[in-house]
């Protein structure tokens, strides 16, 4: 296991030995070795896990499954490649980010300096067929999911949640630390910004929580390319 992964690594132990991983790892191998591609490419299935250490996590941001459309993917939730077109939905956060803390909107979706500051930006599902969006769901991508979402819950480290729309909000159950900061809203997506997730606040809220517990807060300007 990579150096990066260690601090997931030791914490998921006991998951990545249980019979449904090891089935969810041989299906989506097989996958792979298919004609359809998959995404996002094999080496950043855990890009997230990767990139936000499990020590390190300060917020979690939580996506359905990834991008379906070549180029897009790359392991971490609502980003994309630098070079690749802005998703709609990416374009509506940076939208409220601009609204919200004044962080002009940049010209790519690469959220890499989030993750690398402590925003752990997970999807539920971590797998998709090309042009075949959920084509991975129900698979075994949600337990393993909930698994890391269980760990940050028992963490006692100052951790804001924000779920945005109705799959992120039914993990509220899950929850149940009172020392963590959990923030709802509707989905960034075209189809449902206008009802709450434009004018939610939830970058600033997140820092102001953050600062009173002593943590640095997220730097949220993704610069020009």
């Amino acid at each position: 296991m990579s150096d990066e992964l260690k601090t997931w690594g030791a914490a998921l132990k006991e998951e990545f030995e249980k019979p449904y991983f090891r089935e969810l790892y041989n299906f989506v191998i097989s996958e792979y070795e298919k004609d359809i591609p998959i995404y996002p490419p094999k080496k950043d299935i855990l890009n997230a896990l990767r990139t936000t250490p499990l020590d390190k996590v300060k917020v979690v941001i939580l996506g359905q499954d990834p991008y379906h459309n070549e180029g897009q993917a790359h392991g971490l939730s609502f980003s994309v490649n630098k070079g690749v077109a802005v998703p709609p939905s990416l374009v509506n956060i940076y939208h409220e980010l601009q609204e919200d803390v004044g962080c002009y909107i940049p010209n790519n979706g690469d959220l890499t300096k989030w993750a690398k500051q402590g925003v752990l930006l997970l999807n539920t599902v971590l797998t998709v067929r090309a042009h075949e969006p959920f084509s991975h769901k129900g698979i075994g991508w949600e337990r393993f999911t909930d698994s890391i979402i269980k760990i940050l819950d028992e963490s006692d480290r100052p951790i804001c949640f924000m779920l945005w729309g109705s799959p992120a909000k039914k993990k509220m159950s899950m929850l149940t630390n009172k020392n963590h900061l959990v923030l709802t809203a509707s989905h960034p997506s075209p189809m449902s910004s206008y009802r709450g997730f434009f004018g939610c606040r939830h970058f600033s809220k997140a820092n102001e929580y953050l600062i009173s517990h002593g943590e640095e807060p997220i730097d949220w300007q993704i610069e020009n390319i």
